[in-house]
């Protein structure tokens, strides 16, 4: 079987970002969902809207994200506007908070989990979808990266609720009391019901590997960066982008890369990118091109 490709530049600006788009030589046609996080008040690590404005206004993209399942400024509609207001990104493009008018249920095949997933009822309006992440840790997950944003960040509130207990119930509490790879394993079987929703040649992976907090945008109060910014993935192929990101942090001569990997290894967290692939949505060899 062919490896997959991914795409990689060291130069983390605007000109680089429509650069990797390009290099990818892919299209995506109709209305095009740009799913970020919007990033929790208080926190600072999020995208930066100067960074990823050109390539929104390339694709005529509108920047799309779901409320949070836990209290805080991104729970409820009204409070969401007011982050995506603050943080930059109603300047820079149109903005939807897909779960604002309610959820809708996507089948997943064969899961040992979910059954379904629920995501913000707004996907329909969309025709094609750039996950547009930012590579980091996660307090849960171990890390973010494409699988996550797509999993858990086009869930609805409830929904992600759903994926945090491995649909064995539907409150905060309840996640804590989860078996860590039921969780993980759930986000997978989430992708792959919103890839089959969307079809594989309607979506495209960007990893944006910089301010590389041990800590998800979703934290209000994240801890620093210890190592550096590492630079851009790019690929058609959601495990393989992950795969390629979880390897550029081992391989990075940076000795700040201690603290991401113990919480990638504390969390299990390459065992998202295993599942997803046993489901067929990637594969974990690839061929890293420099477009340098």
């Amino acid at each position: 079987m062919a490896k997959s490709e991914v795409y990689f530049t060291k130069e983390i600006t605007p000109d680089s970002l429509i650069k990797i788009f390009n290099a990818m030589n892919v299209a995506l046609n109709g209305k095009v969902a740009v799913k970020i996080s919007t990033g929790e008040p208080g926190g600072h690590n999020f995208l930066d809207p100067d960074l990823i404005k050109d390539l929104v206004a390339k694709l005529n993209g509108t920047i799309v994200e779901c409320n949070t399942a836990y209290p805080g400024k991104r729970h409820t509609p009204e409070d969401h506007w007011k982050t995506f207001e603050d943080h930059g990104f109603r300047a820079i493009a149109p903005c939807d908070i897909m779960d604002e008018e309610g959820e809708m249920p996507l089948p997943v095949a064969n899961g040992k989990h979910l059954k379904e997933n629920y995501v913000g009822a707004h996907l329909e309006k969309y025709d094609s979808m750039l996950m547009l992440s930012h590579f980091k840790g996660h307090a849960m997950g171990g890390f973010g990266g494409a699988l996550k944003n797509m999993s858990i960040g086009v869930a609805s509130a409830h929904g992600k609720m759903w994926i945090h207990t491995a649909a064995k119930g539907h409150s905060f509490e309840d996640s804590f009391s989860t078996d860590q790879d039921s969780f993980l394993e759930s986000m997978a079987e989430a992708d792959q019901s919103v890839i089959n929703y969307m079809g594989r040649k309607n979506m495209v992976y960007i990893n944006v590997a910089n301010k590389l907090s041990v800590d998800c945008d979703c934290d209000s109060n994240p801890h620093d960066p210890e190592m550096a910014d590492i630079g851009i993935f790019a690929s058609t192929d959601p495990v393989a982008v992950d795969q390629a990101s979880v390897d550029a942090v081992y391989s990075s001569p940076d000795e700040g890369k201690a603290a991401l990997i113990e919480r990638m290894e504390s969390r299990h967290g390459i065992h998202t990118v295993e599942a997803a692939a046993d489901l067929g949505l990637g594969e974990r060899e690839y061929d890293l091109v420099s477009i340098d």
